[in-house]
């Protein structure tokens, strides 16, 4: 066997592998005896007619195919291995045939490869950092959350219905006056102003009695998700059947220690304080981060293979469809309900995926260009303090850990070590956001 690899198109690379005429009869007679309980010939029980025999009835070429798939099955992973340094694949072969005679036999494979970044600047650029802080309406917000998951529900009667009210609807939906999936229910339980239906019907369900019928009428948006209704007109029969409002628990430190713990309302408060705090500092530190690598990005000349971008919105779907499964709901199902095929799912990825490789290829680059490592004492330094986060001895965490484990630590030590010295090698400036 002999080869040879050559740069293709979209970060590919070409292997041509030739074989000569004693391994293409070794790979035929190889084929024959893996194979040959497929066939049934007459005057033979299955299994033990000879190959000129089998091919006299089926063909000559009945064994080529795994002949020719044994022939790269067996080679190709040996020349990957012997050019590890070269390149890297990353998606399937596209395999073809371009000669097939008794002295020779010639196969391709077109392989995608991670491809060559390459990056004209990421040092003494102008980047902006970003900081949120915590305002005191923001703890106060928290409060009246708290205090709204532990109101008690009341009849509301004698009055129209108001925003925050709990309404209790008949409805039935038509379009040109007809029907349509989904949009009929009895018994619904509304939040008047949650924005759950489509804007417009809540609205118009604000200031409805008790017992009384109206008429609703929307116009469903141009991105709602059931194609045949997007832009449409519709006319909603409304019934208000009932109504609930809300009454909040009274703000004491005697609720805020049953309801949370905390003693009083102002320790509550400053645990929310620092709570908040956090989310804030990482939502920042993300933000910052992905403002670096989009500064880096587009002084940045890459080719992307798909199957790098496939790869990548098949775990941005499977992500979803985890979301789905905690709500009760399956993926299949719930694009039924939608009305969109698998492939126009994916499709809406496209754009994130790409991006995110992207940003996953000019970190790996960086790191490389860079020499960044994490040193073993980084290392023990981040199992010992998840250890005591979780009050084990490190010897007693260490057996618990699986090996990735380790590599997941190595690699946050790694990125963070990166993006502190992307910050100090650009002039990061501050604009304080929301």
């Amino acid at each position: 066997m002999k080869y040879t690899t050559k740069a293709a198109e979209k970060s590919a690379v070409k292997i041509t592998i030739k074989f000569d005429g004693e391994e293409w009869k070794a790979a035929l007679n190889k084929a024959y005896l893996q194979n040959k309980n497929r066939f049934a010939v007459n005057g033979f029980r299955k299994g033990k007619a000879p190959r000129n025999v089998i091919e006299h009835a089926y063909g000559k070429g009945v064994f080529y195919e795994d002949a020719l798939n044994l022939l790269f099955n067996e080679n190709y992973g040996t020349i990957l291995d012997k050019n590890a340094k070269k390149f890297t694949v990353v998606g399937d072969p596209e395999l073809s045939v371009e000669k097939l005679e008794e002295d020779e036999i010639v196969l391709a494979a077109v392989v995608p490869v991670k491809p060559e970044v390459k990056i004209s600047s990421y040092k003494g650029m102008k980047i902006q950092e970003f900081a949120y802080t915590v305002k005191d309406e923001e703890i106060d917000a928290e409060v009246t959350r708290l205090l709204e998951r532990n109101a008690r529900k009341v009849a509301v009667e004698g009055r129209a219905a108001e925003n925050g009210d709990i309404a209790n609807i008949d409805f039935v939906g038509t379009v040109d006056g007809v029907k349509f999936d989904g949009g009929e229910a009895q018994g619904f339980d509304l939040t008047l102003g949650s924005g759950q239906f489509i804007p417009g019907f809540e609205e118009q369900v604000v200031g409805m009695n008790i017992g009384e019928e109206k008429d609703v009428n929307v116009t469903f948006p141009e991105n709602y998700q059931a194609a045949e209704l997007k832009g449409k007109d519709a006319v909603f029969a409304v019934k208000l059947n009932s109504l609930q409002g809300k009454e909040l628990p009274e703000l004491t430190d005697e609720f805020i220690k049953d309801a949370t713990g905390s003693e009083t309302i102002e320790e509550y408060k400053a645990k929310t304080k620092e709570r908040l705090e956090k989310q804030a500092e990482r939502r920042a530190n993300d933000a910052t981060e992905n403002s670096i690598l989009d500064a880096i990005a587009a002084n940045t000349e890459v080719e992307i293979p798909q199957a790098m971008i496939e790869r990548e919105i098949d775990g941005l779907v499977q992500k979803f469809e985890y979301q789905l499964m905690y709500q009760g709901l399956k993926l299949q199902e719930y694009l039924d309900f939608l009305k969109v095929t698998n492939a126009d799912f994916r499709k809406q990825y496209q754009e994130q995926a790409t991006k995110n490789v992207k940003s996953q290829l000019i970190i790996s680059e960086l790191i490389k260009a860079e020499n960044i490592e994490a040193t073993e004492e980084e290392v023990d330094a981040k199992v010992a303090e998840q250890a005591a986060s979780v009050e084990k001895s490190v010897e007693e965490y260490k057996k618990g850990m699986d090996p990735r484990q380790f590599d997941y630590i190595r690699s946050d030590i790694v990125i963070t070590k990166l993006f502190k010295f992307l910050k100090e090698n650009n002039e990061m400036y501050v604009e304080e956001s929301k």
